[in-house]
């Protein structure tokens, strides 16, 4: 039996949250931003080469932020190429799975469109920055663009996301936590979590 399209349930999710409750955030000086502790921490202990393409991958999302670069697929596509050490890292061509296969992506012939449009949304200045960047992680996360690296890929989203409005979380790790397609609860958690982590003093 085929799973279900979570791609469709998380489209349905997005439209249904109530994303203008996310908290207000504080702006937080690039030099507090948590994301190359979390390199250098964490995943260097696990693994030094990948930390040090994110730590590569995250300049450039930083340096697309103050040059107010657009959002697209072609811009995460050029982080992930760093990411992943590759020269080329097209959009998927077929269905993806995750969470050993409970969860499925669909792909059709506008499904690339469609994450660009969800994407351009993240400059919309009418939601809070946790809302925009909360939903630009999970864009990425369900339409999961990359054969590999999508959930680096969310991160660094987010990251770009914030940065583009001189916020910064000095915390990163308590994001890497399974979020699932259907569940409009856990994503304005995701929103909420943004703003505990934003105000920590690390």
């Amino acid at each position: 039996m085929t799973a279900t399209d979570s791609l469709s349930a998380w489209l349905r999710v997005r439209r249904e949250v109530d994303w203008h409750r996310a908290p207000a955030l504080k702006r937080v000086p690039a030099g507090r931003d948590g994301f190359p502790s979390w390199c250098e921490g964490p995943v260097r202990r696990r693994d030094p080469m990948r930390a040090e393409r994110l730590l590569a991958a995250h300049t450039l999302a930083r340096e697309d932020a103050v040059r107010r670069s657009p959002l697209n697929f072609a811009l995460l596509a050029r982080w992930q190429r760093e990411v992943l050490a590759a020269t080329e890292t097209p959009f998927r061509v077929g269905d993806a799975y995750a969470k050993a296969g409970r969860e499925r992506y669909g792909l059709t012939s506008h499904t690339q469109s469609d994450f660009d449009c969800c994407l351009r949304e993240a400059t919309d200045p009418d939601l809070p920055p946790a809302a925009r960047a909360a939903r630009a992680y999970l864009d990425v996360a369900f339409f999961h663009p990359f054969t590999d690296g999508n959930a680096r890929a969310a991160l660094l989203t987010l990251v770009h996301v914030l940065a583009r409005e001189d916020i910064a979380l000095p915390e990163i790790g308590p994001l890497q936590t399974t979020r699932y397609a259907d569940d409009p609860a856990g994503a304005a958690d995701l929103a909420t979590l943004i703003g505990v982590l934003n105000r920590r003093r690390l």
